[in-house]
């Protein structure tokens, strides 16, 4: 583990730093240094009031154009930002000498081809349109399964969001029921560092955090050796062999906490847009089709990862700009998909929106999301089978959001199913 009096220093200088130019109305240190509490789309408009290649005085640019971050993501010529380059502190987790795996910093999703294109390719049988449509009927199952358990007052998020994603991915990857919450766990803990690690204290669960995770996997893949089934992992471990550990520990990683985070947010978005979009609930509930169109919706209105970042890797041009090589790009997503030029009435939340599916919340190009399929599965299902059984659904405290300024959602969402409604209490909206 890194030194602590080093890496305090550097977290704490980081931190000055970055706080600093976000005073000062930097955008790029705006979007890092916002309060996660803190309402983010109201920022977004004021970069893109400022035009579509705005510079940062922290050697970056920022871009809140749908047209150029979509040509970015599929442009070659830019490579993603691996984790510590996003972190912008260095961090290598060791345990016993030896470097530990980072599920999301040692996968195919940071990675660029050919080493990409080899890992992706691995998965990618079990994402097909007709692997999913196999696997629909029992994410059914699974949503009425946590459905029936709910009754009265509950909180969303904890027993009904993150239940059925988890199930889901535990079921693809072939784990164990019994480690369905120590999964929410450690999907919490890798969320809250994708922006960044900005305290010792972060760094020391995400180092423990991360043994955790090896020692499981790595249990795991012993055993489907072993005794194997019809999952992921079973696949890797026998039809692979060539793979190094860190591959099938990251790409399996990797998987886990994707499936998990991106349809979690998803679901506790889509409530949301719901209880604001009060209009919504009956055809909701009523249209498995329109709960398609208000999941596309809630993507683009709302979207669980809300920015990337890449590097040109070599010098060029971009939308008038001279782009040395390695200089950031910090592609806004969430701003991109309200972009007014593509979207009519851009804040204006509408399920039935013709092209609302052309916003970029899965990314686009070779790193687009591999299991957006299923996730937008899990969404519509959830959505609709939650507002059916509780077409009164309604809020019943405040709502507190993730501490993270990448990826955004609820942690914890409050609700009762009974005739009565009362308006929207949000808290860290």
């Amino acid at each position: 583990m890194p030194s602590t009096l080093k890496t305090t220093a550097q977290f704490f200088a980081l931190r000055t730093l970055v706080r600093g130019y976000a005073l000062l109305g930097d955008p790029y240190a705006g979007v890092i240094a916002s309060p996660p509490d803190r309402d983010p789309y109201p920022m977004y408009e004021k970069v893109r009031a400022k035009g579509d290649m705005v510079r940062s005085r922290m050697g970056a640019y920022v871009t809140p154009s749908r047209e150029i971050c979509d040509s970015v993501l599929r442009d070659n010529r830019f490579i993603t930002a691996t984790f510590d380059e996003a972190s912008m502190v260095p961090i290598t987790l060791i345990k016993d000498g030896e470097k530990i795996v980072n599920p999301v910093q040692d996968s195919f999703l940071m990675m660029n081809p050919p080493n990409h294109t080899r890992l992706r390719k691995l998965v990618q049988p079990f994402f097909t349109p007709r692997a999913l449509k196999d696997r629909t009927e029992s994410i059914q199952k699974i949503v009425t399964q946590y459905l029936d358990r709910l009754d009265g007052r509950f909180d969303v998020v904890s027993e009904f969001a993150s239940q059925v994603p988890i199930q889901v991915i535990a079921d693809l990857l072939g784990v164990p029921d019994d480690h369905k919450e120590t999964f929410a766990r450690w999907g919490s803990a890798l969320a809250e560092t994708l922006d960044g690690v900005w305290s010792h204290k972060q760094l020391k669960n995400l180092h423990a955090t991360i043994i955790e995770y090896n020692d499981f996997i790595d249990g795991l893949m012993d055993e489907r050796r072993r005794n194997p089934q019809d999952d992921i992992v079973s696949h890797l471990v026998t039809q692979h062999d060539d793979l190094s550990r860190e591959d099938l520990v990251a790409t399996t990683g990797l998987l886990l906490f994707a499936g998990f985070e991106t349809t979690v947010n998803l679901i506790s978005n889509g409530v949301l847009k719901a209880f604001e979009n009060p209009h919504t609930v009956a055809p909701l509930a009523q249209s498995p089709e329109y709960a398609e169109g208000f999941v596309e919706e809630v993507l683009r209105l709302d979207p669980p990862v809300q920015y990337t970042i890449r590097w040109p890797k070599e010098r060029l041009e971009l939308a008038g700009v001279s782009l040395p090589k390695g200089m950031p790009v910090m592609l806004m997503l969430a701003a991109a998909n309200r972009d007014p030029r593509v979207f009519s009435d851009p804040l204006k939340f509408d399920p039935t929106r013709s092209n609302a599916r052309e916003h970029l919340a899965f990314s686009a190009g070779i790193h687009y999301c591999i299991g957006a399929g299923l996730s937008r599965i899990e969404g519509a299902v959830a959505l609709h089978e939650l507002f059916k059984r509780f077409p009164n659904l309604a809020p019943d405290g405040p709502v507190a959001r993730r501490r993270s300024k990448l990826i955004r959602g609820a942690l914890r969402l409050p609700v009762r199913a009974n005739e009565t409604k009362r308006s929207l209490a949000v808290k860290n909206s």
